[in-house]
């Protein structure tokens, strides 16, 4: 038995899949994580690219952080118990690989933010971004809404 048989053994996927009420509860606490995740990010990214001027960079970036990291904690795990189901159907999903990239490369993304020196620079100074953090926070964007998009194409493969 490979380890995709394995994890549709699981007892939270048995779970799931015997009780609709349970799979629709985590199912919105999945769109909910994912909406926290990118509502975070939206601002976020939104005052780098130069709109939103009027807040401050400092405390909103160190709040929107781990709202944002809650937000992806919580859809990861909800996300994993609904692949679970049926994991060897999501894992041969064109749509689903498509989203789990964008969403290693939008962490990679934020990754590389927050180790660029512009970056701690700008959350002390409250300048305007340099031309990187834009052009990041555009890719950023970019990228969120394309794994959006491709969650929701999941259902139509």
């Amino acid at each position: 038995m490979d380890w995709l048989a394995l994890l549709g053994e699981l007892p939270v996927a048995r779970m799931l899949a015997r009780s609709p009420t349970v799979y629709l509860f985590v199912n919105a606490a999945h769109i909910l994580s994912i909406g926290t995740l990118f509502g975070s990010i939206l601002v976020l990214d939104l005052r780098l690219i130069g709109f939103l001027t009027r807040l401050p960079l400092g405390p909103l970036a160190d709040t929107l952080w781990k709202v944002s990291a809650a937000g992806l904690a919580c859809a990861v795990l909800t996300g994993l118990m609904l692949f679970s189901v049926r994991p060897a159907e999501y894992a041969a999903n064109p749509a689903f690989l498509t989203k789990l990239a964008l969403v290693a490369l939008g962490i990679a993304n934020a990754a590389f933010v927050h180790a660029t020196p512009q970056w701690r620079r700008l959350r002390i100074s409250e300048e305007t971004a340099p031309p990187l953090l834009r052009l990041t926070a555009l890719l950023s964007l970019a990228i969120w809404v394309s794994a959006v998009i491709a969650g929701r194409w999941i259902g139509f493969l």
